[in-house]
């Protein structure tokens, strides 16, 4: 039943989606000894896990790691699990809820509609900047400065320093991959410190000089009687930087792969611009950057007959409940026209992703931009795919114009 399911192969992280169609016809619910982990395939069920408040991001709200079972991560980790720990993505309520609340302040619509402009005018100059240098790697030149930048901006980070990110987040989302190696969590480990310790010296110059930025706004919160620790400040804008650009970048460069092995959508595309808004949810549900999306069992569940008792992982198969055919009219379709399209890709519940309309805002733009100033933009060369299956993107997309 697993021997399809390789998350460690390169064919396997290359198609994905073959696999998952045997799994979701073997059953619902499938342990898996590497990992340790009950995967499951099925949208119904990915989509109920999500909203289950017997799951949890962390078990730390309610046990000990012994009282779970658990082993204690190693105390060289301690950076890493610190930083990570006290983010939005890995807390459950009530800090979870908290925080969040503060920080969807700078994520509600009409936030986020402000930002457009400036989201439209990087894509512009991106674009512009690739266009005439005739070409080149996709990613390094379009898509992944422009999400960097965007969400730089929102926390008020230097232009100057903005480099720095990526190899950090890069190096910290190392530690989501399956099974990460010692030097993967030595890496981490590094990335953590630094970055911390860039952020605290960030926070220590907007307390003494407040600018418009959200680590400004985070705290003037603080300071008026919200509880926000600055290791919770630190934290959060380290999950901002890492969630506000990974999925974009990855979306961006597999999705303009998608459309080159799809010559007859793009063409639809390049004839009607007006197909971009469900072109965007169709190329986010059809390789879907965030694969896999991790919980712990806090009670007892059963899922198709099995009971998966607490103490246990489940591992949420974004990429499979997107192709689930019970969901989906012919989901291995590409169809860029596609109208009933509640893909998985941003979760749901309480950890639904707080910048989902700032990333549809970010595709909508570098692909619209490409679109009207490369309109013969074609590959170069096949990509090679990253060796993570979790957070799954190419390492670069050669095209020329």
């Amino acid at each position: 039943m697993h021997v399809s399911f390789d998350p460690w192969s390169p064919a396997f992280v290359a198609d994905p989606y073959t696999a998952y169609t045997a799994l979701r016809a073997a059953g619902r619910a499938h342990y898996f000894e590497p990992t340790r982990q009950w995967l499951i395939p099925h949208y119904s069920d990915v989509s109920g896990l999500l909203r289950d408040r017997r799951l949890g991001r962390t078990y730390l709200h309610r046990f000990t790691h012994e009282e779970f079972g658990l082993t204690p991560p190693p105390a060289a980790h301690e950076p890493f699990h610190t930083l990570n720990g006290q983010g939005l993505l890995d807390l459950e309520a009530p800090d979870h809820t908290r925080i969040r609340r503060l920080v969807s302040k700078a994520f509600t619509p009409r936030t986020v509609e402000r930002l457009t402009p400036t989201v439209e005018r990087l894509a512009a100059e991106l674009v512009d900047a690739f266009v005439a240098s005739g070409g080149g790697d996709l990613l390094a030149a379009v898509a992944e400065p422009l999400p960097v930048a965007v969400i730089a901006e929102m926390l008020g980070v230097p232009e100057a320093d903005r480099a720095l990110l990526r190899p950090w987040s890069s190096a910290i989302c190392g530690m989501f991959e399956l099974n990460p190696s010692e030097e993967t969590a030595r890496e981490a480990v590094r990335a953590s410190v630094d970055f911390s310790a860039y952020l605290r010296g960030l926070i220590a110059e907007r307390r003494k000089d407040p600018g418009t930025d959200l680590i400004s706004a985070l705290i003037a919160a603080h300071d008026e009687g919200e509880r926000l620790s600055e290791q919770e400040m630190i934290s959060t804008c380290v999950l901002l930087l890492n969630a506000g650009h990974e999925a974009t970048v990855n979306t961006t460069v597999n999705g303009w792969w998608t459309l080159f092995r799809h010559p007859e959508q793009l063409a639809a595309l390049r004839g009607d611009h007006g197909l971009l808004p469900t072109a965007v949810e169709e190329l986010l549900r059809y390789d879907t950057p965030l694969q896999m999306f991790e919980r712990w069992v806090l009670d007892d569940i059963e899922i198709g007959g099995a009971v998966i008792p607490r103490g246990s992982e489940v591992a949420l198969l974004f990429g499979s409940a997107n192709r689930d055919p019970e969901r989906f009219a012919e989901p291995d379709r590409l169809d860029l026209s596609r109208e009933d399209n509640p893909h998985i890709t941003f979760g749901a519940g309480i950890h639904y992703c707080l910048g989902a309309p700032l990333a549809r805002i970010e595709l909508a733009a570098s692909f619209g931009e490409l679109l009207r100033k490369a309109p013969g933009m074609r590959l170069v060369s096949e990509p090679e795919w990253h060796p993570g299956y979790v957070i799954r993107g190419l390492k670069e997309l050669n095209v020329e114009l």
